[in-house]
């Protein structure tokens, strides 16, 4: 849920939380179906791995200490969601940065493209995953695969085959355990990658797109053609625009039954690694700028 590795420390754990804290909240996702629940899940993870009694019980798979969460007994948010800063607030205490701002009317204008609306059919049920180290195996799934749920066999390295039913609505970056199947007993964690070939990421009825930009796109605004399931389609770039800003593309995500999901665009700037000497001197001239120097 928080895509750590196995004996993260507190530091990497606090951070992975913020992150997903903030991608989940109810707050900023609108009318998506799954942010609650996924939000939940992540509160839920952040408990018990930052409880060291707990995590212990969790890394033992002895549950996660705390008798009577399965039938969601405590839960904090069953009366409400507080607002996400008075909820890291309360969670951590003290005055942090403000997120990067979520555009929520971000118009996209789509070319002659299929406007069906429709994505291509599901493929056939992924072929057997040959483990590559006895206790993770890398599981890649079709977006319709993901959306529906799918059925994985997983080759042991000593032969035998489980069938594995991944959980509908799944997302790029799940892990999955399977409890006491590797050698000795040990777990086997599967990790769900969810990618399409343009690069879009799913998670369950969401899509998310890592889009680049120079820093005279991001300072000046542009319009630029970004993928969807779809299709392309065009995307304004608002000026003074900074790494981490999330653009929203309104219903360019999965459809399940009556609701389907936005697409969001996250902005990455990026410089050339290897600038000409034109393009050094005008970095310099910025940084006098910005110094206050004439």
């Amino acid at each position: 849920m928080l895509g750590l590795d196995p004996g993260a420390d507190t530091a990497s754990l606090k951070r992975a939380f913020r992150a997903q804290a903030r991608r989940w909240h109810p707050d900023l996702n609108g009318n998506d179906p799954v942010a609650e629940e996924r939000f939940k899940q992540v509160n839920e993870a952040y408990a018990v791995l930052s409880d060291p009694r707990r995590r212990r019980a969790w890394e033992a798979g002895q549950g996660d200490g705390e008798p009577g969460a399965e039938d969601g007994a405590g839960d904090p948010f069953a009366t409400g969601f507080p607002s996400f800063e008075t909820y890291l607030d309360a969670l951590f205490g003290g005055r942090r940065r403000p997120d990067p701002a979520i555009d929520e009317d971000e118009q996209a204008s789509q070319p002659p493209v299929d406007r069906g609306g429709s994505v291509s059919p599901a493929a056939a049920s992924p072929p057997p995953v040959q483990a590559s180290s006895a206790l993770e195996s890398v599981v890649e799934l079709s977006p319709e695969q993901a959306l529906e749920g799918a059925v994985v066999e997983l080759e042991l390295p000593d032969g035998t085959v489980v069938e594995v039913d991944t959980p509908p609505m799944a997302g790029d970056g799940w892990r999955l355990r399977l409890a006491g199947v590797a050698p000795g007993g040990a777990d086997h964690f599967l990790q769900l990658r969810v990618v399409t070939a343009e690069g879009l990421r799913i998670d369950g009825l969401r899509v998310l797109f890592t889009l680049d930009v120079t820093p005279a796109e991001a300072t000046l605004g542009c319009r630029v053609v970004v993928p969807t399931l779809q299709g392309a389609v065009q995307l304004t770039v608002p000026p003074g625009s900074s790494s981490g800003r999330l653009l929203r593309l309104r219903g360019r995500g999965l459809a399940g039954g009556s609701q389907r999901g936005d697409q969001l665009v996250e902005l990455r700037i990026v410089v050339p690694e290897e600038p000409s000497e034109a393009e050094r001197a005008l970095y310099r001239r910025l940084l006098e700028l910005a110094d206050g120097r004439d």
